[in-house]
């Protein structure tokens, strides 16, 4: 394809770089808590479905049938992403998509941070083929959550030679797929804390994020939210603080009636005599 032959030099020089070295440890190597991460938000885990081209990143199969990744595997690819879209000059010129709702806030804050291009959603048949289009954009490199849900982009993309980077699952498909990710591409947690790496890694890359200092950004930002979840939650917290206030109020009020037999207690009597004795 053609860009395999236009970018062949740029993935050769990125795959011989890997092993720069800060001090004496590798810079683009993983740290326990990166492998922690990516264990806690079950990027590992894959389907009960394997297709051959996904063997070679498969590193077991548990007894329930479901394929685990080598998570080695999936950091290089990882990083050789980071690689290639700090590559393009021009942010904007990336273009990240996501079919699957999981994806939508994840995808939205990698372009916030990172200055790319995302598209959310369905995507529209022609926004790279059809010039007469008021969606339509000429990117340089293409960044996919699913292949099989983003088909339509991946396809178009071939048309118009564009690199397509896809996360992709044990049974997805990587037909004019340039560089696969193999991840959990289903899981909320999975899909926003490899998207979070991926923005984090490309920031450091550009020097914007400090290596050395960890990156103050939550992982929670992209991470999907339900909105019935979220209603649910802030209907708690407003009946929450409706009966604090209430208990606050009665509080109060007998506060301010006073203990008995105080100084305002009518019931108390004052002889007028004891002070003419005195």
């Amino acid at each position: 394809r053609y860009q395999r032959r236009v970018h062949g030099d740029l993935y050769h020089s990125i795959e011989s770089d890997q092993h720069f070295t800060m001090g004496k440890k590798p810079v683009l190597e993983p740290t326990e808590d990166d492998i922690r991460k990516l264990l806690a938000c079950k990027v590992h885990l894959g389907t009960k479905n394997l297709t051959k081209p996904m063997e070679r990143y498969v590193h077991a199969r548990r007894p329930d049938g479901i394929h685990v990744f080598d998570l080695d595997a999936t950091w290089q690819k990882l990083m050789l992403a980071a690689r290639i879209i700090v590559a393009i000059e021009n942010p904007a010129d990336v273009c990240v998509i996501s079919a699957r709702p999981y994806g939508h806030r994840a995808v939205l804050k990698f372009a916030q941070f990172t200055g790319a291009q995302y598209i959310a959603g369905r995507f529209t048949p022609g926004a790279f083929t059809n010039q007469i289009q008021d969606k339509f954009m000429q990117p340089r490199l293409l960044v996919v959550t699913d292949p099989r849900l983003d088909h339509q982009a991946v396809t178009e993309s071939a048309f118009v030679n564009i690199p397509v980077i896809g996360l992709v699952d044990t049974d997805s498909p990587l037909n004019y797929i340039d560089l696969a990710i193999p991840c959990n591409n289903r899981g909320r947690q999975a899909i926003g804390m490899l998207y979070w790496m991926l923005t984090r890694e490309v920031l450091r890359m550009r020097g914007v994020v400090a290596r050395s200092v960890p990156w103050d950004i939550k992982v929670d930002l992209f991470f999907h939210r339900d909105a019935e979840e979220m209603s649910k939650k802030e209907e708690e917290v407003q009946h929450l603080q409706q009966t604090d206030y209430l208990s606050e109020k009665v509080t109060f009020e007998k506060t301010l009636d006073g203990p008995s037999g105080s100084w305002g207690d009518d019931t108390n009597t004052w002889d007028a005599g004891q002070w003419a004795a005195e």
